[in-house]
């Protein structure tokens, strides 16, 4: 244990003169800091300041860094050092050069070329996203294969109870919203077309934008925020308690037995979902039409018979599975990217719904115009 070091302070009116003594070293760092804390309230009252380094037994860097910055605490005129051991004067003439001279404030930068090289750093950032996307898909498919060839792997009571949850427990709310969307695409459809005499065209326009477009996409957007999320977070937890870790140390795939069962209930309940919600939306829509633009049942429905064909019932259902497969692939991909604290678990659950619906909309978008360009 190194010599226990001393700081004697002597005033003479306004003057100051600071003597260390002993070892102002690393290992008596607790002691050399109460000192200079000790010492500071009076070095900042005096108008000059003496420093006799002729006490000192050994000194290293940090016990050449608190005498300096106990020497710069004195206003306008720079301190007196002496008696300085040739030994340590190197030393207190490199710390006494430290941080003296203030960096230049930053230039300012062009704002517009500011946000463009933010959206560039983010666009080149992305890249990490999609190979994250592609690994999850890589190993799903693995883990799809390994099942295929031995059928009894498959854990059938995880996938029932995650159909339970994503399917079954999903429908009521996916009822109401749906209709309610139906209802109000009607509603206005019959404000805006009665101005033209069009009443009857708006059985067609509920009939073709259900079909095709909203009532799968805004299915897919509601499974995105109810069951996306609720992956992301169930995922994030187990990571955080380190139990997809214990899982690889037991030997078992946390693919197989944790990712697999959710993504296949996702792809399985959405058809089924996306079918009901559409249905749910033209019941809105009827009722709407009877009740609002004074169109009976039957005449809806014959109308409703001629709009729409097959083909149109074909194009929603047919987005669906893709749909949940990448909701599915980015919800546990976000789970298994959470590190070990609560805010990076709500960070990633933030970031699985908004890259979900981002991407449930381009793919629809994607999908608008391949089949297009097919004729469907």
């Amino acid at each position: 244990m190194a010599t226990e070091p001393q700081l004697a302070v002597t005033s003479r009116g306004d003057a100051l003169e600071l003597r260390p003594d002993g070892f102002w070293i690393a290992a008596n760092v607790t002691v050399l800091e109460a000192l200079a804390d000790a010492a500071a309230p009076q070095v900042e009252r005096a108008k000059s300041l003496k420093m006799d380094m002729s006490g000192l037994s050994e000194l290293d860097t940090l016990g050449a860094w608190l005498l300096e910055k106990l020497s710069r605490q004195i206003a306008g005129h720079p301190a007196e050092i002496v008696g300085v051991s040739e030994n340590y004067a190197g030393l207190i003439e490199e710390v006494r050069h430290v941080n003296r001279h203030n960096l230049p404030p930053p230039k300012a930068r062009n704002p517009v070329i500011a946000k463009v090289e933010e959206v560039g750093r983010a666009a080149w950032n992305s890249r990490e996203d999609v190979a994250v996307f592609l690994q999850m898909l890589g190993s799903l498919c693995v883990a799809l294969l390994g099942i295929i060839r031995k059928p009894r792997s498959l854990r059938l009571t995880s996938l029932v109870y995650q159909l339970y949850r994503v399917g079954w427990q999903a429908i009521p709310i996916i009822l109401l919203i749906t209709f309610l969307i139906g209802a109000i695409i009607a509603q206005q459809g019959f404000f805006h077309f009665r101005k033209f005499g069009a009443d009857s065209y708006v059985v067609d326009m509920v009939g073709i934008l259900v079909l095709r477009e909203l009532g799968v996409l805004i299915v897919a957007i509601m499974v995105a925020g109810r069951s996306g999320s609720a992956y992301t977070a169930e995922l994030g937890s187990m990571k955080m308690r380190e139990e997809i870790d214990a899982l690889s140390t037991m030997g078992l795939d946390p693919v197989v037995v944790l990712i697999l069962p959710r993504v296949l209930a996702l792809v399985l309940a959405l058809p089924i979902l996306t079918f009901i919600g559409s249905m749910a939306a033209l019941y809105g829509g009827g009722l709407v039409a009877w009740f609002y633009g004074g169109m009976g049942p039957s005449i809806f429905i014959a109308r409703l018979h001629d709009a729409v064909s097959v083909t149109h019932f074909q194009v929603g259902m047919i987005k669906a599975p893709f749909m949940a497969l990448v909701i599915g692939i980015v919800a546990c991909s976000e789970g298994l990217r959470v590190k070990g604290s609560a805010e990076s678990l709500g960070k990633q659950t933030t970031t699985s719904v908004v890259k979900s619906i981002f991407l449930v909309i381009v793919l629809d978008g994607l999908f608008a115009v391949f089949f297009a360009s097919i004729g469907m």
